[in-house]
């Protein structure tokens, strides 16, 4: 069963009186509970592709299917639901809030979901805080952090919603190697354990070595396998 389906997508950006073309006519299938890395150098459009499948951006044509519903053709209130209850984030920046602390930075998408209640909240929150590693930490901030126990708690908080999907942009990109293996033997973990599936943009080699797949991109184009 396929969790995305993308059909000759494009994805153009205006840049001054130029345009860009990030992504160019891009067709493949991700088969639910897959763990696969979109992989390319800088500008090849992985992030793009990344940030339409995960409706942060919109595409310019094409379609892209995730969990039967065309993302293209929604609302940015439905893609925001979509967002909120059936995709999680991690991204090479952390994105963590600063004031909050380790807990209370995981459990904060719940907050903004209909139905949890505060408890229930805290306690997916505090098994995740646990799950990656982290229980003795729930009341550090992220300022108190190393950068890898900050992606750790990125990690907690994509999954806190138990997503069908988590999309990760180059979750390595500022660890040092033996860190950024840590990260990636605990999200190779949750896929096996969960089910979740996980995509990665990367052009971290290190990570390869974990895809059970793995699609190039070079110039907004697919590259096909030699």
């Amino acid at each position: 069963m396929n969790i995305v389906e993308i059909r000759e997508l494009v994805k153009n950006y205006a840049l001054r009186s130029t345009i860009v073309q990030a992504v160019r006519g891009v067709s493949f299938d991700i088969a639910q509970g897959d763990f696969l890395s979109v992989v390319g150098p800088s500008g090849s459009g992985k992030t793009t592709l990344l940030n339409v499948i995960g409706c942060i951006d919109t595409a310019t044509s094409g379609s892209v299917m995730v969990g039967g519903k065309d993302v293209t053709l929604l609302s940015d209130r439905e893609r925001t639901e979509l967002r909120l209850h059936r995709i999680g984030f991690i991204f090479q920046s952390f994105n963590l809030i600063p004031v909050l602390d380790v807990l209370e930075n995981v459990e904060f998408p719940l907050l903004l979901t209909k139905g949890v209640s505060r408890k229930e909240a805290r306690d997916r929150a505090s098994e995740l805080v646990s799950a990656v590693g982290l229980g003795d930490h729930v009341r550090h901030r992220p300022g108190e952090l190393s950068g890898g126990q900050r992606q750790r708690v990125a990690i907690a908080r994509a999954l806190v919603t138990r997503p069908d999907l988590v999309l990760a942009d180059e979750p390595t990109a500022n660890l040092d190697s033996a860190t950024g293996e840590q990260i990636l033997e605990l999200m190779a973990g949750l896929n096996r354990d969960r089910g979740t599936t996980f995509i990665f943009s990367t052009h971290d080699p290190q990570v390869l070595g974990y895809a059970r797949r793995v699609v190039r991109m070079r110039d907004g184009h697919l590259v096909p396998d030699a």
